[in-house]
């Protein structure tokens, strides 16, 4: 294995080690999956990606990205730390504020404002109602019954979220989730795992607080989960709660956090976006 250019970025935030870390291995040409899994345990963050040449049209790098335990088509943080680590290292240009990242679930539109803000829109998103038996579990799942009103619902655009809207802020922080029991239900829906969120009040810092678990890739709980925010976008928009909005997330306080989403929720388009901030870089050696 050759040495690698490597940077370990902080994602929803732009106060080191409050946002949500990624890895990014800058030089992943001539890894094989193997190698790269075997790094992505190694670094045991939430996602570790690896840039490689991009492969189709319009692209302008192509990403891999992988929890410690597998692989997944898209994620949210991971696609914004990979941008931020790209354009700092001068190995992309965007060209009138837009880049496309190219990722197994596609290609995807990634937006650099002039402030530094990073975001992207949203793959797609296929919305599905859960079995009647998982709701039923979901109370003791999540140590907090879901609020009354619209139903939980599963979210795929390439990663998979369980959507479980609570009836406030403090019902969200107040979940003790059943993390063994998560991990095998989890694991046999082939799912992501479960999002839970719940409003503030009107004049708040921010608009709804969120928290993701997701056991069965290896992490109990995501510090700042972007594909989550906008699979929670894609479930505000299909339940008619939003329509054309611009929300912002608070997200991490149970896991000494305190990351910050944007997310645009509206008719053509889903979109989430963020600060970063490099906290590590040089080079894994071989």
């Amino acid at each position: 294995m050759p040495s690698l250019s490597f940077k370990q970025v902080d994602v929803f935030t732009s106060v080191r080690f409050k946002g949500n870390p990624v890895a990014v291995v800058l030089d992943g040409d001539g890894l094989t999956t193997a190698q790269m899994q075997q790094i992505a345990h190694w670094t045991n963050l939430s996602e570790t990606t690896f840039v490689l040449a991009p492969t189709l049209p319009g692209a302008d790098y192509h990403v891999r990205i992988f929890t410690p335990g597998s692989e997944l088509p898209f994620a949210g943080h991971p696609t914004i730390g990979t941008a931020h680590a790209l354009l700092e290292a001068g190995r992309v240009r965007a060209v009138d504020g837009r880049l496309t990242q190219q990722c197994k679930a596609g290609l995807i539109a990634v937006q650099v404002d002039a402030g530094g803000t990073i975001g992207f829109t949203l793959p797609p998103a296929t919305l599905s109602p859960l079995p009647d038996a998982e709701l039923a579990a979901l109370t003791s799942l999540l140590g907090v019954a879901p609020a009354a009103g619209p139903a939980p619902l599963l979210v795929d655009v390439g990663a998979r979220w369980v959507l479980v809207q609570q009836a406030d802020a403090a019902a969200v922080l107040a979940a003790t989730p059943d993390f063994a029991r998560m991990k095998v239900l989890d694991a046999a829906g082939r799912r992501t795992g479960i999002v839970l969120f719940g409003r503030y009040p009107p004049g708040s810092a921010a608009d709804i607080e969120m928290r993701a678990f997701a056991p069965a890739h290896g992490i109990d709980e995501d510090p700042v989960c972007g594909s989550g925010a906008g699979c929670l976008g894609a479930y505000l928009r299909e339940t008619g709660q939003v329509a054309d909005a611009a929300l912002v997330l608070s997200q991490g306080q149970m896991v000494a956090r305190d990351g910050r989403i944007r997310l645009g929720v509206h008719p053509a388009a889903i979109t989430v976006g963020g600060n970063a901030v490099t906290c590590v870089e040089g080079t894994l050696l071989a």
